[in-house]
C-alpha cells in the first residue's frame, strides 16, 4: 500500500522573499492585520494571527530591492489565508477595498469563497473561509466536484464589521 500523510498534517507557515521589509510589513500586518512576533534586524520579521509563533516569515536575505519575479515563471501561485468565519473574511475585503487596495479576483468555489489580491511584492495573496463540509458540491458518486464562480461580493461584504484601514 502507498504511503499516506497522516490526516492531521498541515502546512504551518509561508516564507516569502520581499524586496521592503516596512513595505511588506505595513500590508501583512498594516492592512491584514497581522502581528509581528519577532524581528531579525531590518532584514526580516515572523507575523502571526493570534499569537502563533508564525504563520508567515518575511525577509529580504536575496531578495533587497529586487523586482518582483516574473507572473510566467516557476514559483509560488499564492499563500491562501483561511479566515475561521464568513463574517471575518468580509471585514478584512471591506478593509481592502476602503484603503483603495486592489483586488485580482473573487470566486465562489463551491467549498470555499475567496478574494485574490497580490502583495507590494507581486505575491499572490488568497484570502478565503470554507463553508460547511456539508455544504460542498458532490457529483452523483458522492465525490467532490469544485467549481469558480462569480461571487457575490454585495452579499459577502453585508457580513462585514465597521473597521477602518489606517
Amino acid at each position: 500500500m502507498a504511503y499516506s500523510i497522516p490526516a492531521g498534517t498541515r502546512i504551518g507557515h509561508v516564507h516569502l522573499k520581499v524586496a521592503n521589509l516596512q513595505r511588506s510589513l505595513d500590508f501583512y500586518c498594516g492592512l491584514l492585520g497581522f502581528s509581528i512576533m519577532q524581528r531579525y534586524g531590518t532584514q526580516a520579521a515572523f507575523i502571526s494571527a493570534g499569537g502563533y509563533h508564525h504563520h508567515i516569515g518575511l525577509n529580504t536575505w536575496y531578495s533587497q530591492g529586487a523586482a518582483p519575479a516574473p507572473k510566467n515563471s516557476a514559483g509560488l501561485f499564492h499563500t491562501a489565508i483561511l479566515y475561521p468565519q464568513r463574517a471575518n473574511l468580509a471585514t478584512a475585503v471591506q478593509r481592502l477595498l476602503a484603503a483603495g487596495y486592489p483586488l485580482t479576483g473573487a470566486a465562489d468555489h463551491g467549498v470555499s469563497e475567496a478574494i485574490y489580491l497580490d502583495d507590494p511584492d507581486g505575491n499572490g495573496v488568497e484570502l478565503y473561509w470554507d463553508k460547511p463540509a456539508d455544504e460542498w458540491p458532490a457529483n452523483d458518486q458522492g465525490e467532490l466536484e469544485m467549481y469558480t464562480r462569480a461571487l457575490d461580493l454585495q452579499a459577502l461584504l453585508a457580513l462585514a464589521t465597521n473597521t477602518s484601514a489606517d
